[in-house]
């Protein structure tokens, strides 16, 4: 049998002897498509190349691509453990060529591989061609040797690709395997074609046109290949298997499952075992990319793929289960994917994080949603405004709903729910003005095409000679503008960095001609290429061509310098002292503070926070050099360089290293920052807070330089005087405070026991302390001077041990308000209520209600000047109460 392992290994191996580049997964979240929620195609990682913005040292590559489809255009969660093929994480196996060769080579190297290395039956394939594509037909008909009736030509757009409206495209060829009569279904291009006898297992796309417009299409000067196979398919027709859930690598995840769940995966909890060993796939490898779960875009979709799964373990009555199959799946495929067993301590605590949350939301929200079923008739459909309230309210995705009726044989109104989802919009839409931010970007974008990138010199100047090609005010293009005026100014070459990274923008002044004259508070960077400098004229005019001089406020510099290089050193002892899957998820570098966010599962200790502070001084006072270099981001990588996840890097990136450790630099990172020239400019650094910012994500808050300076002054000040106080040296502070805390306990005590003596002997500290008879009843009535609210139950106590059967009621007035307790004895709870009692006070006293249990309950009120009237009144109401009685 040919395991998952194998065939992959053996399709990189067959290609790589065909001198095709093995080149390694591109991550799950595209670097270079902002349209794609996740990478969804072996071609996603090329499309630079695909389209000529791009070259590679290579003319022909293959792959085995991480692939997730459960969001957006492409969602596949809903089918998802349902059927034989349906997954939302997959792996696309694909070989492809950039102007190198083109259709019969791919069909040549395709055929080859399946029929002679794979060893796939011929009889049991077929293929399909564009039906405009004759070229194709033909080099099927004689490189295969295939017959006229198994090659289909297939005349829709399901076998022409394009990239988009417009740019490369080209016919398709599909290879379908049969697997045979006993399976419903008919062959591609038939009526029967949506059955699943006969599976599409590769797609060979030629890309041939560039579509120009909606109406013209010409010839690409270098048709390329992009190939697509699906290694769970192909892996199911090569171990003799019709469902992708029966082939090696699932069973062994639905075997852990199983094992874990002590749940059998046959019968009725077929489907759960296939859900959870599918979404266990999809939710590691995104978290092993950097993708955290949260309430919006790619998180949001990982934490319903992630409630998915749970809520189908919840079904087969388990403790949580997700977090205990990350071995058995690390094991699986964390040697093709070594990102995977990096981040496994990272996966593991996530996912128990996430499984332990879920389970009170999905007790709240089917508790709510059982209750809705059980209102409707046989066979009525779910409301969509039900739907939409568990959403809403509970945090249930439309889908988990409807994941959650399917066994009742039910479905979600969709109309219903769309129309409230709209309302909630029109809603937010009412409270919302727009603020010309996109006709803004349009300027950009204009400013952009006509004057290209500005080239940066700040790495190396504080100070430029430049000229201005554009002047925005308002949103929009000017020629000049004068004193006074708010402008945005974009010249040729700049020394001022543009925010980005987290690192703040420059700020300093721009003078051009006849005295004119910008103060620039900020910069800022758009579209990635041009610095946009953000001030006001105070002198003169300034016009589009002026040849100005910049200059950078350099203090401010020196400071942001200081702290980005602290977050490198921060980040890498956060690494040596957490974990590999510690990365950066965020930070912002000021003057004067800089703040990191890191991906962690649990708080930072405070000792783990006192070592990271001590590692990062350490290499402070090495004063090591800070080297940068250029290099490509793969070599970069390679020679141990942190990449930042989200970060789009060119062709050329800045490699920023410093510090020492094992002889090899402490720190290694892509970055396009301003840095300290050695590690000593820092100064010191001071962590100053710690805490969640998000589920798995946590920020850590320092200072560095005169700031942790001025941090650690104030300490010390705060700490002299406070040893001042105490008449102690500062180093004997903590044991004095905690002697003083100590006595006071005792003292508190004390002072809690001569009250309660002077309220039941009388005397100093209250005002009328008889106990009268009410009908037979002893009531114990007393306005306390002095006595804190929190004693009174003490107190009260005290007076029903004394009394042995009676009422108690006691008054205590502080700073203008009123506190009420109401005792009765047990023998006395059968004939009188506290709560009801201690009501009739605090309605006296202003206030309104009062709570506890019949022997004993407490209120207050605003009106501390009616303390005797609210005695006066439960005494009433007890006297009321003896004589009803009789």
């Amino acid at each position: 049998m040919h395991s998952v392992n194998d065939i992959r290994s053996a399709f990189l191996e067959y290609f790589r002897k065909h001198g095709h580049e093995v080149v390694a997964s591109g991550p799950l979240v595209p670097h270079n498509d902002p349209t794609l929620l996740f990478t969804n195609a072996g071609m996603v990682q090329f499309k630079n190349v695909f389209t000529g913005n791009e070259t590679r040292a290579y003319a022909r590559a293959v792959t085995a691509q991480k692939c997730v489809r459960a969001g957006g255009k492409h969602n596949d969660l809903d089918n998802v453990g349902y059927t034989a093929r349906h997954h939302t994480f997959f792996e696309m196996l694909g070989n492809f060529s950039f102007g190198d060769y083109f259709k019969e080579l791919a069909i040549e190297l395709a055929w080859t591989l399946i029929t002679r290395e794979f060893g796939l039956t011929v009889d049991r394939l077929m293929v399909t061609v564009y039906s405009e594509d004759d070229e194709a037909h033909r080099l099927w008909r004689r490189i295969a040797g295939l017959p006229e009736s198994k090659i289909v030509r297939i005349p829709t757009k399901d076998n022409f690709w394009a990239m988009g409206d417009t740019g490369p495209c080209g016919p398709c060829s599909e290879i379908f395997y049969d697997h045979g009569p006993d399976i419903p279904g008919g062959p591609p291009g038939s009526a029967e074609a949506d059955g699943d006898r006969f599976i599409e297992i590769w797609n060979l796309v030629f890309m041939q046109f560039e579509q120009v417009t909606p109406e013209q299409r010409i010839d690409l000067p270098k048709p390329s290949i992009d190939t697509g196979m699906g290694l769970e398919r192909t892996a199911a027709v090569m171990q003799g298997v019709h469902d992708n859930y029966a082939i090696d690598l699932f069973r062994a995840l639905i075997e852990a499952s199983e094992s874990a769940s002590g749940v059998a995966a046959s019968g009725e909890h077929r489907v759960a075992h296939r859900v959870i060993a599918d979404h266990l796939r999809a939710a590691s490898f995104l978290i092993a990319d950097g993708v955290m779960p949260s309430n919006e875009g790619r998180g949001y979709v990982l934490r319903r793929i992630m409630r998915r799964a749970m809520r189908h373990a919840h079904m087969m009555g388990c403790e949580p289960l997700m977090w205990r199959l990350v071995p058995a799946l690390v094991g699986a495929m964390g040697t093709a994917y070594p990102e995977l067993g990096r981040a496994q301590a990272l996966v593991t605590e996530t996912l128990k994080l996430e499984e332990s949350r879920f389970r009170e939301m999905l007790e709240r929200g089917l508790g709510h949603l059982d209750e809705a079923v059980a209102a409707l008739p046989a066979g009525v459909d779910l409301p969509g405004e039900v739907a939409f309230r568990l959403y809403d309210t509970y945090g249930f995705p439309l889908d988990l709903t409807e994941d959650a009726l399917r066994g009742q044989g039910r479905k979600v109104e969709h109309a219903g729910f769309k129309a409230a989802m709209e309302r909630q919009r029109a809603a937010a839409r009412a409270h919302w003005a727009g603020s010309g931010d996109q006709a803004t970007e349009r300027v950009w974008f204009e400013v952009r095409e006509r004057a290209g990138a500005t080239e940066f010199l700040g790495y190396a100047v504080e100070a430029a000679e430049a000229k201005v090609v554009a002047l925005v005010v308002e949103g929009k293009e000017v020629d000049s503008a004068g004193a006074g005026t708010e402008v945005a100014v974009v010249v040729n070459q700049t020394p001022f960095y543009g925010e980005s990274g987290g690192q703040m923008g420059d700020a300093g002044i721009v003078e051009g001609p006849v005295g004119a004259r910008i103060e620039v508070r900020d910069t800022q960077k758009r579209l990635g290429a041009l610095h946009v400098h953000l001030g006001t004229v105070t002198a003169g005019r300034i016009a589009v061509g002026d040849e100005v001089r910049l200059a950078i406020d350099g203090e401010r510099r020196r400071r942001l310098r200081a702290n980005h290089s602290a977050t490198h050193l921060l980040h890498q002892a956060l690494r040596r002292r957490l974990g590999d899957h510690v990365v950066q998820k965020g930070s912002l570098v000021a003057p004067d503070r800089l703040r990191f966010d890191f991906s962690h599962p649990k708080a930072v200790t405070a000792e783990e926070l006192a070592a990271i502070e001590a590692d990062v001084n350490r290499q402070i006072l090495a004063n090591a050099e800070v080297g940068t270099r250029l290099m490509s981001p793969d070599d970069a990588v390679a020679a141990g360089a942190l990449a930042l996840f989200g970060e789009k890097y060119g062709e050329e990136v800045r490699v920023v290293a410093m510090g020492t450790a094992d002889d090899r630099a402490y720190s290694v990172e892509l970055c396009g920052g301003t840095h300290v020239r050695r590690t000593g400019d820092i100064g010191i650094l001071r962590i100053v807070a710690e805490g969640a910012v998000a589920a798995g994500v946590r920020r850590v808050e320092a200072l560095t330089a005169e700031g942790a300076r001025e941090h650690l002054a104030a300490q010390e000040e705060r700490l002299g005087a406070v040893a001042s106080l105490l008449r102690v040296a500062p180093a004997e502070v903590p044991a004095r405070v905690a002697a003083l805390i100590e006595e006071r306990r005792r003292l508190e005590r004390e002072l809690t026991e001569a009250r309660k003596k002077l309220s039941l002997g009388g005397g100093r500290g209250s005002n009328g302390d008889d106990v009268r008879d009410i009908g037979g009843v002893k009531l114990a009535a007393q306005h306390l001077v002095d006595v804190p609210a929190k004693d009174l139950k003490g107190l009260a106590d005290a007076w029903k041990h004394r009394l042995g059967s009676g009422v108690v009621a006691l008054v205590a007035v502080a700073d203008g308000k009123a506190a009420l307790v109401v005792g009765v004895t047990e023998d006395l709870t059968d004939r009188y209520d506290a709560v009801a009692l201690v009501r009739v006070g605090a309605a006296e006293l202003g206030g309104k209600g009062g709570g506890g249990r019949p022997d004993m309950a407490q209120a207050g009120g605003p009106d501390a000047g009616r303390a005797q009237a609210a005695l006066a009144a439960i005494e009433h109401a007890l006297a009321k109460a003896t004589a009803a009685a009789e």
